[in-house]
């Protein structure tokens, strides 16, 4: 069957947005709609010359599309997947459409694990690209060096960030299980998504799945840092490599700060050191940066071309992402919302702003952060900040009510560490409370994996 016109259910998600735009730079006719069409993804949408539809209608097929992509936001019971499947019109999930229209005869460099994927596949694919590799990728963030979340490359790497969520209502694996890498890199396991795992052994089950599938040439790099990815190792049947701070792993040491900048050495298992300076700020994208460098060296690529391709990395938007600096107070960015995530962030910038305070601003967004799963251990997240501000999740209505995370109670287990801890009801009243105590040299951390209300451009405005 010849494929002209494609249409996407549900497109205006981080994944099934860049899949759009891909297939319309390939020269496709693409079209999508989605139940909000809202910005940036919209606009940027539009802009590539894709028609968008608001709100799902069997009336947005009515010019016969060729294929259908059905995100995995869309339900059995979506008005148009309804009609996809009464009129036998063919479909494909988003990684099957990946793999058919552009993975397909590439060798997958894979990022998986519960943390850190984005700014790892993003670190693989710069320095793909530095080292004149042409690949092409696929990542859930928008990479600074490229002003994109994609690109499609004549060379023979693919670089995907490997998602353990579900794929979609007819497939209920995760979205990793379609991919067969020739390199995986996992950067540890937590639990998360509470909305479709029941416990960390439930993920852990799915992670010791993956493992079982990769070939015996694959190449795994593995963190030592996680005891439930060392746990599974034993059921992966090929190649490993692993990092962390461990014996015979790649390793790091003399990690200093210096006029914003961050220098260190990656340590090799056969003891070769690399000396590094990048601007990508802490310990936890050290890491992540440590299992690059191994998979730059099963590559063949030189330590001369690592080392200046982690120089001129110019990071992802949305991670440790300064969104503007008045009156010498800087604000900045960040996606953090599991409690691992929210304390390396914290640990991670606090050096880098010492002459002020570190005023953490978060708002629980997710399925998981918005119930009560980490309501006793988010207060330790906090720990390292001067003054925390807690936002009343705005999504908090669509949990359960016994389940939900209490704001207020993890505002009182914060202050009971001796951290300044305040509750707000809203964004404008954290505006307001900003705009008159923070003070020059203080960083305005804002943590959410949610748009926040843009109270990134609301507190820049409010600034004396």
């Amino acid at each position: 069957m010849t494929i002209k016109k494609i249409h996407l259910i549900a497109a205006c998600g981080t994944a099934m947005g860049t899949l759009a735009c891909m297939l319309q730079e390939a020269g496709y006719e693409v079209s999508g709609s989605d139940q909000n069409v809202y910005p940036p993804m919209s606009d940027f949408l539009k802009r590539k010359g894709i028609k968008l539809f608001k709100g799902f209608n069997s009336d947005n097929l009515v010019h016969k599309p060729d294929l259908v992509v059905i995100g995995n936001a869309v339900t059995r019971e979506n008005i148009e997947a309804k009609f996809v499947m009464e009129q036998n019109i063919v479909y494909l999930s988003m990684p099957q459409a990946l793999n058919k229209f552009f993975a397909n005869n590439k060798k997958v460099i894979l990022v998986t694990g519960t943390h850190g994927k984005t700014t790892t596949a993003s670190i693989m694919a710069h320095l793909l690209f530095e080292a004149g590799y042409d690949p092409s990728f696929m990542i859930g963030g928008i990479l600074k060096n490229f002003d994109s979340s994609y690109r499609i490359g004549n060379g023979e790497y693919f670089v995907i960030e490997g998602d353990e969520y579900d794929t979609a209502f007819f497939d209920k694996g995760p979205k990793f299980m379609h991919y067969d890498p020739v390199i995986a890199i996992n950067t540890g396991i937590e639990f998360d998504h509470a909305d479709i795992f029941k416990n960390l052994d439930h993920i852990k089950e799915v992670f010791k799945n993956f493992l079982q599938k990769l070939g015996s040439d694959t190449l795994l790099i593995a963190s030592m840092e996680n005891k439930t990815l060392c746990d599974i190792l034993k059921f992966a049947d090929c190649r490993i490599e692993k990092f962390g701070r461990k014996e015979n792993c790649w390793s790091f040491d003399n990690y200093i700060i210096d006029n914003g900048k961050a220098f260190y050495e990656i340590i090799t298992p056969e003891k070769e050191v690399i000396p590094i300076k990048t601007s990508i700020m802490g310990e936890h994208n050290i890491m992540n940066t440590l299992s690059v460098a191994c998979a730059a060296k099963d590559l063949g690529i030189s330590n001369t071309v690592l080392t200046n391709a982690l120089k001129n990395f110019f990071g992802v938007k949305r991670r440790q992402e300064i969104r503007g600096t008045k009156s010498g107070i800087t604000i900045m960015d960040d996606f953090a919302h599991h409690p691992t995530a929210v304390m390396e962030t914290i640990s991670a910038v606090k050096p880098f702003y010492n002459n002020g305070r570190i005023i953490a601003v978060f708002e629980p967004g997710t399925n998981t952060s918005m119930r009560d799963i980490f309501q006793t251990i988010y207060p330790e997240s906090f720990v390292k900040a001067d003054i925390v501000c807690i936002n009343e999740p705005s999504g908090i209505a669509k949990i359960p009510a016994k389940e939900r995370l209490s704001a207020k109670k993890l505002v009182k287990d914060i202050a009971a560490k001796g951290i300044k801890a305040l509750y707000f009801q809203n964004t404008d009243l954290i505006v307001d409370f900003i705009s008159k105590e923070a003070k020059k040299g203080d960083l305005i951390l804002v943590m959410s994996n949610k748009n926040f209300d843009n109270i990134h451009l609301k507190i820049l405005n409010s600034l004396k």
